[in-house]
């Protein structure tokens, strides 16, 4: 029955989020800093996914293949790589780490 209730209060939680959105005045969003913050949310939630993502396994920091290919692509974005090539590279860099590990 917990699982009921967390989802239940998540849902109203949800909701709730959603209804203080339509709620904030019109003045509010326009102000520059809030304009500024809300264009770098994006960029700071997919660099939390990514390191998650590259750096986690469950409970632990580990530091595998994944890391090498990140640092890889890293690399190719530095180097103004197009997007497939950085994304082919972090995929070779990757396999090869793990071919050798």
């Amino acid at each position: 029955m917990n699982v009921w209730i967390a989802l239940a209060l998540t849902a109203v939680g949800c909701y709730l989020a959603k209804l203080l959105g339509l709620l904030v005045p019109a003045g509010v969003l326009e102000r520059p800093l809030v304009q500024r913050l809300a264009a770098l949310v994006p960029v700071a939630l997919l660099a939390a996914l990514t390191a998650q993502q590259a750096f986690g396994d469950g409970r632990e920091l580990v530091l595998d293949a994944r890391g090498a290919g990140l640092a890889a692509a890293a690399l190719a974005l530095i180097l103004r790589a197009p997007f497939l090539v950085v994304v082919g590279v972090a995929v070779a860099v990757t396999a090869g780490v793990r071919a050798l590990g």
